[in-house]
């Protein structure tokens, strides 16, 4: 089997997380990946996210986190092996008539290259860090191909469907996030 893992972080889910168990705090994303790889070899940590919403003229606390966000991914490109891929943020009313944004093309992104990255043999094993459900063909497509698919997750936020279809499944701990957090 190939000794060669690619990370594919879903940018949403881990915010979320870091912001639930770590408030306040940042993470050493090159640390994390190299952690949650194990003995492989990381051949590229992929990750997926969107630009913060921006309204036409955009308010000025809009454009500061634009400007936030651009810097952190920034950061980002500036590690060895990482990629971003971004998809957009799509203003919405829910139910109640509220603002509220989702995100797009992000799951085909991710999607897209798992199942492209599995059937070109250029990887042995996919960690994911994510918890929705759209990632279930996926990760079928890339056990298909012979890839293991390993799970990091968050115990407040994953979809059965996916801790069901991934053939490791790690959570994600104050733990490891504590090893990896900047002091």
């Amino acid at each position: 089997m190939n000794g060669r893992a690619v990370v594919l972080i879903d940018g949403g889910y881990l915010n979320k997380l870091l912001l639930a168990v770590l408030p306040g705090r940042r993470i050493d994303y090159e640390k994390f990946s190299d952690l949650v790889c194990g003995d492989c070899e990381r051949l590229r940590t992929y990750y997926y996210n969107c630009m913060p919403y921006q309204s036409s003229p955009p308010t000025e606390i809009e454009k500061q986190k634009y400007a936030n966000m651009s810097k952190f991914l920034h950061r980002l490109e500036q590690l060895s092996r990482f990629q971003i891929k971004l998809g957009r943020l799509q203003k919405y009313y829910n139910e109640r008539g509220e603002v509220d944004f989702r995100q797009k093309r992000m799951d085909v992104l991710l999607a897209v290259d798992l199942a492209q990255l599995s059937w070109t043999r250029n990887i042995g094993t996919a960690i994911l860090i994510a918890g929705d459900s759209d990632f279930v063909p996926a990760i079928q497509t890339a056990k298909d191909a012979g890839v293991l698919v390993k799970l990091y997750y968050s115990d407040f936020s994953v979809h059965d469907e996916l801790l069901t279809a991934a053939d490791d499944k790690i959570l994600i701990t104050r733990q490891i996030l504590e090893s990896v957090a900047f002091h």
